[in-house]
């Protein structure tokens, strides 16, 4: 896998910005830093030599019902969304369990630049220059006992400022989670901006989970509750569909969504003539994850 710099994937424009930025960035939730100029590891960086999704796609083609079920929703519909004050606790089976505001987690710790291509389970792909910094960094402050086997996340309910959610297009809050070895795996990231910029509203301001190897549901946005539990929970489009949405949710070209192949996907930012590619095995993550589910039946735990 080779190892980008964030001058060889990245607009010049945006890069130029560097310096300025990491001076001082008046983010909303406070300022992001750069604990490192390029990638720290192969773990973090471009799986093939895609190119960067430009900012304008990334942060107008959403998936994000609580601002409604279009792809320009979010953007129209979440501009005006508040998002200070803003608490995150972190309990269930944890010997010190804490509320932490964003600001107290962005200041405790150091966002770095981690590029992630994101794959949607309705078969398209972005590659997005993410901000921020491994849950596990997260959950270790907490203690976390051994009953501990699941990750449940939770995002806010409120149907005031978010539209989608005064109608049962899901069973509101979101929920998502992950097997524990999953969620402290480094590459399982809290994400806190992208573009060297603050994480958008639409893009699940102010704190959201990204799981690079997962289809994009599995990623839930605006958490505000990370709990520790023993049993697998429900995540929410399970509880829609399971016979469409498994627990585990791994991008896996080799197993069809019910209603549609999973073999291609379209390049978000390309013109309708551009070519499918094919969907790499984990979004092209194996050499890193493929470990945490030696022996098991990925068609049976989809």
């Amino acid at each position: 896998m080779k190892n980008y710099k964030y001058s060889e994937v990245t607009p010049e424009k945006v890069y130029n910005k560097r310096r300025k930025f990491i001076k001082s960035v008046g983010l909303g939730l406070g300022s992001l830093t750069l604990s490192s100029m390029s990638l720290l590891n192969n773990a973090h960086s471009l799986e093939n030599n895609s190119e960067l999704t430009s900012y304008k796609d990334i942060t107008t083609y959403n998936n994000y019902y609580e601002f409604g079920t279009g792809k320009g929703d979010p953007y129209k519909n979440s501009q005006e969304f508040k998002i200070k004050p803003w608490n995150i606790s972190i309990e269930g089976e944890v010997e010190s369990p804490i509320t932490l505001s964003a600001e107290e987690i962005l200041s405790l710790y150091p966002s770095e630049e981690r590029i992630y291509r994101l794959r949607c389970v309705e078969g398209w792909s972005m590659v997005i220059p993410w901000m921020g910094f491994s849950l596990s960094k997260l959950l270790n402050k907490v203690s976390i006992k051994t009953e501990a086997k699941f990750v449940e996340f939770e995002s806010v309910y409120d149907p005031e400022q978010m539209k989608g959610q005064r109608y049962p297009v899901l069973n509101w809050p979101y929920r998502e989670g992950l097997r524990i070895d999953e969620a402290m795996h480094p590459l399982t990231t809290i994400v806190t901006g992208l573009y060297g910029k603050a994480l958008p509203n639409q893009n699940g301001a102010p704190l959201r989970i990204f799981v690079p190897w997962k289809y994009g549901f599995k990623s839930a946005k605006v958490i505000v509750k990370i709990k520790l539990v023993k049993k697998m929970p429900t995540s929410s489009w399970m509880k829609a569909s399971p016979r469409e949405y498994g627990f585990y949710s791994n991008v896996n070209p080799n197993v069809s969504h019910p209603r549609w192949s999973q073999s291609s996907e379209r390049v978000v930012g390309g013109s309708l003539l551009s070519p499918r590619v094919e969907t790499q095995m984990f979004n092209g993550y194996g050499d890193e994850v493929a470990n945490l589910y030696s022996g098991m039946d990925l068609k049976k735990y989809f």
